[in-house]
């Protein structure tokens, strides 16, 4: 139990003094990770390891379905050379 809290006060210490994390998802995923890990299987570290990779993949994915551009609606519609209007 002693363990535990040591890890839930360091947790809590990085959480505080990283400002603005560039790995988003990475500390989330890993605490929650290293506790289902520590509890279930009590293999702390590879639950945070597996935790961490799991809460960055989510976070590309939430930001990249976040950044995609509906491009159809960005080109005009012209049906190719022999519609455009030319007349031979």
């Amino acid at each position: 139990m002693r363990i535990v809290s040591t890890l839930s006060a360091v947790a809590l210490a990085t959480l505080v003094s990283a400002g603005a994390a560039e790995a988003k998802g990475c500390i989330k995923g890993a605490i929650i990770g290293g506790l289902a890990g520590h509890y279930l299987a009590e293999r702390g570290v590879v639950g945070a390891v597996a935790g961490c990779l799991g809460g960055r993949y989510l976070a590309n994915r939430k930001a990249r379905r976040e950044r995609e551009i509906d491009y159809g609606s960005r080109v005009q519609q012209g049906g190719g050379y022999g519609q455009r209007g030319y007349n031979y």
